[in-house]
């Protein structure tokens, strides 16, 4: 570790020294077909597109492109596969083939969480530590439930609905394909799933472990390619069951297009969660749930705590700790073990931040940004925080997915209840203070499908997860997670 001195306020620096995580046990093919059937195989048009670091704009792979064809080759093999095999399998044996996975996404977790970080630009610490240890956590839980439907669902009979189409985002690539692939094949259904195609890698490893766990031909289908490829995997005649995680706009889309067709449908999508600190919170405390709702992640998360509540008491010293703990985040190379904020995604998701934040000034806020200095190759936007906001201003009330932290105050707990709540979303908030009596009360009154007491971002495969309003419809993770994918009798 070394130390500078910054000479202008006389204040003494740390500087870790680079501690990059290695790649040099990782393999990625310089291209990635599709995975039907138990193959990959070529796409019908023989389209590709290039999926790169978004931490240097170096391109990693060439993945293909599905298109109406290839979709339909997809869901074919997986009919056949829920028909002949799947359905038919003995509940037990299928718990096997899910374990398995687990199992082999553990022994392969380094290998994972270094191509989540390269393809996604997160840092390697949250890839590590949290996306690739809950995967196989998520596949673990559900193949204890393969055989046990029937306590599930005390005096109903659970019979699988059949062929899945699951819509994935590009935030948590690996982690939101276990969160619905595990589910549906415990309960006996078959699945086409299309990742984000700007994080397709770590699904396309996924099929090699699909492949080395000897999952029956047609059981996972794997295809890629942009929203036409989704669209067509939502209009397909036959899928049964649509999952989609992703934007409120595009959720709309899908409830409009599966209207009247008889197809089950889940949504998880935007959030604009509240963060609320009363003055008897233990503050440092909160100041850090605060930083890792919301920075920690580069916002890159639908429940990101991206409203700040800040009881009026303590505003002031709570903004100033924030300040300073913004001072001290490490923003750059996502394959450092000590970089705090990794890369934006995608340009287009940099460029959508850039313009939240020049809305924000132009609607009146005050920013405040962290003097970190960005890299100069790749797509890196620096904390910020807002202040003089409104329940009016735009940034407040949509969903801007990146670090932008927008602050208000309040006074008394009626109040922040009706601010916390005066938002289109309903997916998540937090709460902050020693009294259990405020958590409850609190709690119960925000409408929100997950609330954290004193802490923030906390995840467990047997905690569902979903929301309200706008924040779509529908549970995964948890005994609710397996209720979409079953018809009781």
């Amino acid at each position: 570790m070394e130390t500078t001195t910054n000479k202008s306020d006389l204040k003494t620096d740390w500087i870790y020294s680079p501690a990059p995580e290695s790649t040099d046990h990782i393999r990625i093919n310089q291209r990635y077909d599709l995975f039907i059937n138990g193959e990959f195989l070529l796409p019908e048009k023989e389209k590709y597109f290039e999926t790169i670091n978004p931490a240097n704009e170096k391109k990693l792979a060439d993945v293909a492109e599905a298109d109406q064809a290839d979709v339909n080759t997809a869901v074919t093999a997986a009919r056949k596969a829920y028909e002949n095999v799947w359905s038919k399998m003995d509940p037990a044996e299928r718990g096997k083939y899910i374990y398995r996975i687990a199992r082999l996404i553990q022994e392969r977790a380094r290998e994972f969480a270094v191509i989540e970080t390269m393809d996604g630009g997160k840092p390697i610490r949250e890839s590590r530590d949290i996306d690739i240890p809950l995967v196989s956590a998520h596949f673990f839980y559900y193949a204890g439930w393969a055989d046990k439907l029937e306590y599930a669902f005390p005096g109903k009979q659970a019979r699988s609905i059949g062929v899945a189409g699951q819509i994935i985002p590009w935030n948590f690539p690996l982690l939101m394909a276990a969160w619905k692939l595990a589910p549906a094949l415990a309960t006996g259904n078959t699945v086409v799933l299309k990742p984000a195609e700007t994080t397709p890698l770590t699904a396309m490893k996924l099929a090699e472990i699909i492949q080395e766990a000897d999952l029956p031909p047609g059981v996972v289908n794997i295809i890629n390619g942009d929203g036409k490829t989704g669209r067509a995997l939502v209009e397909h005649p036959g899928i049964d069951k649509i999952a989609f995680t992703g934007s409120t706009e595009v959720g709309k889309l899908i409830m409009k297009t599966v209207a009247g067709t008889g197809k089950r449908y889940t949504l998880e999508l935007g959030g604009k969660a509240a963060n609320i600190i009363f003055e008897d919170a233990a503050i440092d405390q909160a100041v850090e749930g605060i930083i890792d709702g919301i920075f920690f992640n580069q916002g890159h998360v639908c429940c990101a705590g991206s409203r700040l509540f800040v009881q009026e008491s303590v505003a002031e010293t709570v903004i100033s700790k924030l300040k300073n703990r913004m001072e001290t985040l490490i923003v750059g190379d996502p394959l450092d073990k000590n970089t705090d904020i990794g890369a934006i995604n995608s340009k287009m998701q940099l460029d959508k931040i850039k313009m939240y934040v020049d809305i924000g000034l132009n609607e009146g806020g005050t920013v405040y940004q962290s003097s970190c200095k960005l890299p100069e190759k790749g797509y890196w936007h620096a904390p910020t925080l807002f202040t003089d906001v409104s329940q009016s201003h735009r940034i407040v009330q949509e969903e801007i997915f990146g670090p932008v932290l927008a602050v208000q105050t309040f006074r008394t707990v009626d109040e922040v209840i009706t601010k916390a709540n005066n938002t289109p979303y309903g997916l998540s908030g937090g709460v902050w203070t020693d009294k259990g009596a405020k958590i409850f009360k609190v709690s119960k009154a925000i409408r929100a499908g997950v609330l954290w007491a004193n802490t923030f971002n906390k995840f467990d495969p047997s905690s569902p997860f979903g929301g309200y309003k706008e924040s779509g419809m529908g549970r995964e993770g948890g005994l609710e997670g397996l209720q979409p994918y079953v018809n009781l009798v």
